[in-house]
């Protein structure tokens, strides 16, 4: 099962074009952030069926709030984003600023206020520089194209250090549909529902129901399952968007034709996303799979793959490159999950590096050391008390983190 989801990764179309029919987009430099394109815009040609999972933090932006009431209403013909100053903690007037962020837009595009979302990434407890987020949305409204979700991409970044985008299709009813994927997210990481931020955009006709299961479960398949510091965001937010220009016959249920196709593919999309926001962590030099076997019960094997990915020791020494097998029992143990310590088993990099209670002694840490120099990097370990197993996307640990969010407001 975990090997089937990692080869799902190699299915979306990195190389595509970053676009969906019916979608138009744009990104702009506004002014909210010193330098580089820092708002953008989505735009649905025809009323978009939308669902949205949101952060479960207890301290939300405005943005979060206004977004999550709207897609209650399950349609949308818009989402304006900035970064750069994420709109929380601003009591009343951050509520006025989110309202007036959709309003604008709406004008700009000739929508329903009602229909537009808004999102908000960056500093928190710092208002809106509205004046300059006005200018921004009606230039980011006059410079909407459908090639434009690459820059849309980019204006959603913070921290990140690239873009992130992902493209899959799917035959579904005999017609070809297209999900396209944009995200950000490097710090700040471990979602407790999506990610920092993501977009999803369909050409297919689902019925609004049946969207949000596949958001769900590309959401648990993908976004829940990443961690790069154990920080939950307080704007975490995916939304899924779908137009239904495709017009295959609606997806009303899995046993609709074409729909496990469509999941599927919205899957691939989120796993996508996920492992680049592990790979793009602050100050990351690796992407680190980490995998549990043999767990007890399922609720173990998560427990032990969550406390791999968040050890401070266990990351800092992938950073090194130290094949140091004894943070990761440690770790676990101290997590309280079942281990039959007779019976495990630790690979670092495919290396046996522990096993039946003892060492593998010293050459075989030299090996897995050798491969912990790579940009990719797996870590699992088997419990030996069960058959449940868990995965985590995460990554190394390394100085610039420290610098990055030592200086992130000054």
């Amino acid at each position: 099962m975990l090997r089937s989801t990692l080869i799902a990764r190699f299915d979306v179309k990195s190389s595509a074009p970053v676009r969906v029919p019916g979608f138009k987009a744009a990104g702009v430099h506004c002014g909210v952030k010193e330098a580089g394109l820092d708002l953008a815009l989505i735009a649905s040609d025809a009323p978009a069926r939308v669902v949205g999972v949101f952060t479960q933090s207890s301290v939300i932006g405005a943005p979060v709030q206004l977004s999550r009431d709207r897609v209650r209403a399950g349609c949308a013909r818009a989402v304006v984003i900035n970064s750069g100053v994420a709109n929380v903690a601003m009591g009343a007037q951050g509520l006025r600023d989110a309202a007036e962020m959709a309003q604008c837009a709406a004008t700009a595009i000739g929508v329903p206020a009602g229909q537009v979302l808004v999102a908000s990434t960056g500093v928190i407890g710092a208002r809106l520089p509205m004046p300059r987020i006005r200018r921004g949305i009606r230039a980011a409204a006059n410079g909407l194209e459908e090639s434009g979700l690459r820059d849309a991409a980019e204006a959603i970044r913070t921290t990140d250090t690239f873009a992130k985008t992902a493209v899959a299709t799917a035959d579904v009813d005999g017609r070809e549909v297209t999900v396209v994927g944009i995200a950000k997210g490097s710090g700040m990481i471990e979602p407790n529902m999506a990610t920092m931020l993501a977009f999803l955009m369909t050409d297919a006709a689902v019925a609004v129901p049946f969207l949000g299961r596949v958001l769900r479960d590309a959401t648990n398949a993908g976004f829940n399952r990443v961690s790069v510091d154990g920080e939950t965001s307080t704007s975490d937010m995916a939304l899924l968007f779908a137009n239904g220009v495709a017009r295959n016959r609606e997806l009303r249920g899995p046993r609709s034709p074409g729909a496990a196709a469509f999941a599927a593919a919205t899957g691939r999309v989120a796993i996508a996303l996920t492992r680049d926001i592990a790979r793009d962590g602050e100050g990351a030099t690796k992407l680190v799979t980490v995998r549990v076997a043999g767990a007890a019960s399922g609720a173990d094997a998560e427990r032990a793959a969550r406390r791999i990915a968040n050890s401070l020791l266990v990351k800092t020494a992938l950073f090194g490159g130290d094949a140091n097998w004894g943070r990761i029992l440690q770790t676990v143990g101290a997590a309280r999950v079942r281990l039959k310590l007779d019976r495990a088993v630790v690979r670092l990099g495919g290396v046996t590096v522990f096993r039946a209670g003892a060492s593998a002694g010293p050459a075989a840490r030299r090996r897995a050391a050798r491969k912990l120099q790579a940009p990719e990097v797996e870590v699992a370990i088997d419990l030996g008390a069960g058959r449940s197993t868990a995965h985590v996307w995460t990554c190394d640990l390394g100085i610039d983190y420290v610098k990055i969010n030592a200086e992130y407001t000054t």
